[in-house]
């Protein structure tokens, strides 16, 4: 126990009567405590609690005009639940009912009064040890809890690493410049930010938006690199990414991995409902609808193994073509109204390795 700090601890003593305050304060000056403030009117002690937050409040029982009862009634509501504040009762009412009500009121200790100096000190003492190792305890588990935090993020931020690391890896088969995930995750923040989403979404939505192709993993190199139409079937394998990219994801308890599972679930739906799965409209969470655009936007401005990149006035032009057809019509004009400041524009005109 830290000598100092036990010695240094803010106590306040209430009693109205001042001959009993000014021989506690010679007590506890002669035992070496050093900050005491003193009160006879029990009217003012929760403005000097407040003012003061004492480590031990010395109380006596029977004042007029406010008891000892309804002072420690009134501190209930100042005293953080699990904290241990001790309140050492001194009074000359040595009766069982004085000393139970005391405690179930939520005092720690209880002395009659005429009291011996030694025993207040001895109370004092332990009561302020008590007090000291209490905070001790609550500042270990804070650390310990800090540091159970910290390290759960870095596993949950190396748990995401490897899905953003998986999905570049799907996507430098089809990209040889391993950025169309990045690109689309930053188109997709830009847009949301756009629609008037909370920072905390468009934060989500910019990382999980870059993971929505992941599930091309489970697609066959022969198809997704084949430079020429696909037949019907290997269409059908290509739409598999949806569902692969979902179950890559799902089961976890991160809000941006809960998220990612979505947007590669949703991100090929269309707003008339034919998209892969025939979800409409709404129906269609409004992530996989901000990612349908960028990532739509992307692949036509980017070069693939089955095209030449699109010029971004005709990408936009079939972007708006789409309105109300394969995309959200709101999520069309936030984007529109993003190229006009040039922002959706200076991404599209990134050069492809």
């Amino acid at each position: 126990m830290n000598e100092t700090a036990v010695e240094s601890a803010r106590i306040l003593i209430v009693d109205d009567e001042e001959t009993n305050v000014r021989l506690l304060e010679r007590i506890l000056d002669r035992a070496g405590y050093t900050n005491i403030e003193s009160t006879t009117d029990p009217g003012g002690v929760l403005r000097l609690f407040t003012w003061y937050q004492p480590d031990l409040l010395l109380l006596d029982l029977h004042m007029p005009h406010l008891s000892g009862f309804e002072v420690m009634r009134q501190l209930q509501q100042l005293i953080p639940a699990g904290t241990y504040l001790p309140i050492l009762v001194l009074t000359a009412d040595a009766s069982p009912g004085a000393k139970e009500r005391s405690l179930s009121d939520g005092a720690k200790d209880f002395l009659t009064k005429p009291f011996d100096a030694t025993e207040v000190m001895l109370r004092v003492r332990n009561l302020l040890e008590t007090r000291f190792l209490h905070l001790q305890l609550q500042n270990q588990n804070q650390n310990l809890e800090d540091r159970v935090r910290q390290r759960t993020q870095e596993l949950e931020e190396a748990h995401i690493e490897t899905f953003e690391r998986l999905a570049l890896a799907a996507e430098y088969r089809d990209d040889d410049s391993g950025q169309h995930t990045r690109r689309v995750g930053r188109t997709s923040a830009v847009v949301a930010r756009e629609l008037g989403l909370s920072t905390t979404e468009i934060e989500l939505i910019e990382r999980a938006a870059a993971l929505h192709d992941v599930g091309k993993i489970g697609v066959s190199d022969t198809i997704l690199l084949k430079p020429a139409k696909l037949t019907p079937v290997e269409f059908e394998a290509v739409k598999t990414h949806t569902v692969v990219g979902a179950k890559i994801l799902s089961g976890s308890r991160s809000a941006l991995l809960r998220l990612a599972e979505q947007i590669a679930l949703t991100h090929h739906e269309r707003w008339d409902g034919s998209g892969y799965a025939g979800l409409a409209g709404e129906a269609i969470p409004v992530a996989g609808r901000i990612t349908a655009i960028a990532d739509v936007f992307d692949a036509l401005t980017h070069r693939r193994p089955y095209k030449e990149p699109w010029p971004v006035d005709e990408a936009l032009a079939e972007i708006a073509s789409q309105r109300g057809r394969q995309f959200d019509p709101d999520v069309v004009d936030a984007f529109l109204r993003v190229e006009e400041q040039a922002t959706v524009v200076s991404l599209g005109r990134e050069t492809a390795a």
